[in-house]
């Protein structure tokens, strides 16, 4: 019988490279969190509608690489593919915008979106989100910029850049609307996206095809027609970026793909990954919660994808830095030793030290083989003779070094050489 694998365009996180996976999205994680920034989590699947109201019907995520189905109940649901319309539902569904603005929330999970397979874009992928809801204020936008900027760097990561852009608002985008459609009518375009100029023309700006990208060069822009107040917006992010030391590119064509966005957008791109450089993005989308039918409430947010941020790791060479979970391994020898060294083990758990223990009786020379793998730090060996003299035998795994701890001193003289 043939044996069972992967869907095609998923893979499995297997230690030691989970250990990494699980690095990146806490560290992505932690600035928002001491920012002030609530976790929220919504469903793996919500109404198709949503998604095609709230992401956009002519984006290439709702027509064609949602995985939607019909339930035995006879709802149609999609797994989710990105997640800020799930999370502006569940502010919505449960009332959070009537507790206080802004509401400021962070979320981490997978999502689905039935894409071509290749290095760097998968069907199902994790990401770490941050969302603002109820705030026109740039300094929220920039915020979240420099908070995004804060997490890569904790990584240690150094080779990506920073796009921005603005998009415009209700007031200034139709006029600009008009002019891209004219443009774009008189190009040589397939049927698609021919069909495309009429439904979103800034879609268009987002083709990727070099054929479309060389007969684009002549492009009016968003920025040469934003009206005073997101010219304003725009100049306030700017500055304050600035202020904060972060270098950055404005880049007039930016767009992204989803309907949603509104003045603020912007992307962060990794060189070191070929035709898949974004490692995350966002933007503000004021308009949105209308859209989805509820009150007026502006909002900002951005997605970090963890596995494009693994592969950038990868790129500068920071990814193959061991990440282990284990910082002592217990090697008992004998049942007598055995029975004290499982205590010992939850002991030193206890005390925050990750711990691990050589099971099933072996022999000291295959117990040593495991506490080099499992990459701790330090080796407790505990034998008979080690009971009766109420000692341990701690070992520097890299070093070698050896001595004779009192058992009731091991715990602390541990959690003191691994402070």
């Amino acid at each position: 019988m043939a044996q069972f694998q992967a869907p095609k365009g998923t893979f499995d996180l297997v230690p030691p490279r989970s250990e990494l996976f699980l690095a990146v999205r806490d560290a992505l994680a932690a600035p928002v969190r001491l920012a002030g920034y609530g976790y929220v989590e919504t469903p793996a699947f919500e109404e198709t509608a949503l998604f095609a109201r709230g992401v956009g019907e002519s984006t290439d995520i709702v027509s064609k690489e949602m995985y939607s189905f019909t339930t035995k109940g006879g709802d149609e649901v999609t797994l989710r593919p990105e997640g800020t319309a799930g999370v502006l539902r569940a502010v919505l569904e449960n009332s959070l915008d009537r507790q206080g603005l802004p509401v400021k929330l962070w979320y981490s999970g997978s999502f689905y979106r039935y894409e071509k397979p290749q290095a760097g874009r998968y069907r199902h992928f994790s990401q770490v989100g941050a969302e603002v809801l109820g705030t026109e204020d740039p300094m929220v936008d920039a915020e979240l910029v420099l908070l995004a900027i804060e997490g890569y760097r904790s990584l240690g990561l150094q080779r990506f850049r920073t796009l921005i852009n603005s998009l415009g608002c209700r007031e200034c985008r139709p006029a600009y609307r008009a002019l891209l459609q004219e443009f774009l009518r008189g190009l040589e375009l397939d049927p698609e996206t021919r069909a495309r100029i009429e439904i979103n023309p800034l879609r268009v700006l987002d083709d990727k095809r070099e054929d479309v990208q060389a007969q684009l060069a002549g492009a009016p822009l968003m920025s040469d027609h934003l009206c005073e107040a997101c010219r304003a917006h725009h100049a306030v992010v700017r500055d304050l970026l600035d202020e904060a030391g972060v270098v950055y590119e404005d880049t007039p064509t930016l767009v992204r793909g989803l309907d949603y966005y509104t003045r603020t957008t912007f992307e962060f791109v990794h060189d070191g990954l070929g035709s898949q450089s974004a490692i995350g993005g966002g933007g503000r989308y004021d308009g949105l919660a209308e859209e989805l039918g509820g009150p007026e409430l502006p909002g900002v947010g951005w997605a970090l994808g963890v596995d494009r941020t693994v592969l950038a790791m990868d790129a500068e060479e920071l990814g193959g830095a061991a990440v282990h979970a284990c910082q002592v391994y217990v090697v008992p020898l004998g049942d007598q030793a055995a029975r004290h060294a499982f205590a010992l083990v939850g002991r030193l758990r206890r005390a925050g030290i990750a711990t691990d223990m050589s099971y099933g009786g072996r022999g000291i020379k295959g117990a040593m083989k495991s506490a080099d793998r499992s990459g701790a730090e330090a080796a407790i060996v505990i034998g008979d003779r080690d009971l009766d003299a109420g000692v341990a035998q701690l070992k520097w795994l890299e070093s070698g070094e050896q001595v004779a701890v009192p058992l009731n001193e091991i715990v602390q003289t541990l959690k003191e050489k691994l402070a």
